[in-house]
């Protein structure tokens, strides 16, 4: 399946997505950056609250592209197979220095509040497309530690191996396309432009939470 753009993707998802919770105020998270105007689009659609969900992958050793697993902003890391034979020191050090990055980018995209309290509410995980599952798997972990009322998790596309990965975490699963033959997940879209740190803040910052933030 090609997709127009990040536009085209989020409308098909929300569509999917109303029968689990429209006019239900769901909670409505971006991995960013780029599933950020995704994520507005279904929030908007299903008449839910915008925040993001923050987490990194973590690079291999020469290979920062691999991704070995992922971390949240808590500190919280999930290892994927390739990162179960990571030297130790290297493995610290990597989870360091994405977690200042986390931190920066917190301070930055919702500098007067924390993250919304996703307790007992229906929450949507939502990312333009995974490859190897690691940082949408860390993302609905550390959403799931909070006790959401209903955890979905919602991608664009996925290659096979992540969708089975992901399939395990939350309650529910919208993916649009799990294609045979899958390498990027720009190949999928026609458009696929970057999303800046300035894009995201934008966003947030127009769209002031409903709730009380976490203390």
């Amino acid at each position: 399946m090609l997709f127009e753009n990040r536009e085209h993707a989020a409308r098909l998802l929300a569509r999917r997505l109303s029968a689990y919770c429209k006019n239900k105020n769901p909670l409505v998270l971006a991995i960013p950056r780029g599933a950020i105007g995704m994520a507005e689009i279904i929030a908007d659609l299903l008449g839910g609250e915008l925040d993001v969900v923050l987490v990194h992958k973590l690079g291999a050793p020469g290979q920062p592209e691999l991704a070995i697993g992922a971390i949240d902003e808590t500190g919280n890391v999930f290892l994927s197979g390739y990162g179960l034979d990571i030297d130790s020191a290297y493995l610290e050090a990597e989870k360091q220095a994405q977690l200042e990055v986390l931190q920066k980018r917190r301070a930055r995209y919702t500098p007067s509040r924390g993250p919304i309290d996703p307790h007992n509410r229906i929450v949507i995980v939502v990312d333009d497309g995974i490859a190897t599952g690691s940082t949408m798997t860390a993302a609905l972990r550390a959403i799931q530690r909070s006790k959401p009322k209903k955890l979905i998790g919602a991608v664009a596309v996925a290659s096979p191996s992540a969708a089975r990965a992901m399939s395990r975490e939350p309650d529910a699963i919208v993916c649009l396309d799990v294609p045979a033959e899958f390498y990027a997940v720009g190949e999928f879209f026609e458009d696929f432009s970057q999303v800046s740190d300035e894009e995201v803040t934008a966003i947030l910052q127009k769209r002031e939470p409903t709730i009380s933030p976490v203390s």
